[in-house]
């Protein structure tokens, strides 16, 4: 029920008045693509339960607090948990030994479900809270969700455009599920508008084309050979305008 209500919610707020009146949902991950709405952010990633990370309990909300106020004690105490998981990730880059890097990581994972439960608990009572769908993305995009974090990148591009840094993770996310269009697609759109997003990205698909030639993880080979062709093309052409753009002389005062 409140898969669905999270849902409703996101896609009155996206759509106004016309809601569809009938919910599509899409097959989960891994698998397929998904509706914007079709999934809720709350679905965990990799279907493992949440766990809780001590000192960061679910906030209670009180029958008489206010949504907007409710959305917003949700959303900073899944900041704290998502600043949480970062700390840990950077304690197992450094852990001295596998012992104490696989007790980092196992941290990391619980504080990520943490932030992804509280990032719900702030979309079930604003569903159009914008920041909230952007970080959910990242937070299901980290725990290996991938469809689901496409559908959350979808709800907050809706809601505003130009998250670039949206249009970038979500470009991962295409990658991890072998949408290569979209991928592309993505990069081209960065590529006009955040050049070390597009950079970012470009590093992220020629891990991909590194790793497929490898093993094809089902993908034709052709396919894997015109994308590869593709990367060299455009990564080209980014050094060539980079090295045109810093050779240009500075515009002078008129």
């Amino acid at each position: 029920m409140r898969r669905l209500l999270i849902c409703c919610l996101a896609m009155f707020a996206v759509y106004g008045a016309d809601v569809p009146t009938v919910l599509a949902v899409g097959q989960g991950y891994p698998g397929g693509g998904q509706m914007p709405g079709s999934q809720m952010p709350g679905g965990r990633g990799m279907g493992q339960p949440g766990m809780g990370v001590p000192g960061d309990e679910m906030p209670s909300t009180p029958a008489t607090e206010k949504p907007d106020a409710a959305a917003r004690k949700a959303y900073a105490a899944a900041m704290k948990s998502l600043n949480r998981a970062h700390e840990y990730e950077e304690a197992a880059a450094k852990a001295p030994n596998e012992d104490k890097k696989s007790a980092a990581l196992e941290k990391v994972g619980d504080a990520y479900n943490r932030a992804l439960d509280q990032f719900t608990e702030a979309l079930s009572n604003k569903g159009d809270m914008v920041d909230a769908w952007n970080h959910v993305g990242y937070v299901h995009l980290r725990l290996g969700a991938y469809n689901e974090s496409i559908d959350d990148y979808n709800h907050a591009l809706a809601l505003n455009a130009d998250l670039l840094d949206a249009v970038e993770h979500r470009g991962e996310a295409f990658l991890a599920v072998d949408r290569l269009d979209d991928a592309k697609a993505a990069y081209m759109d960065l590529f006009y508008h955040s050049r070390p997003l597009a950079d970012q990205l470009m590093v992220s698909m020629q891990k991909w084309q590194e790793t497929h030639r490898v093993s094809a993880n089902g993908m034709r080979p052709a396919d894997i050979d015109s994308f590869g062709k593709w990367l060299v093309e455009r990564d080209g052409i980014a050094k060539q305008t980079a090295s045109a753009s810093a050779a240009a002389p500075a515009p002078t005062s008129p």
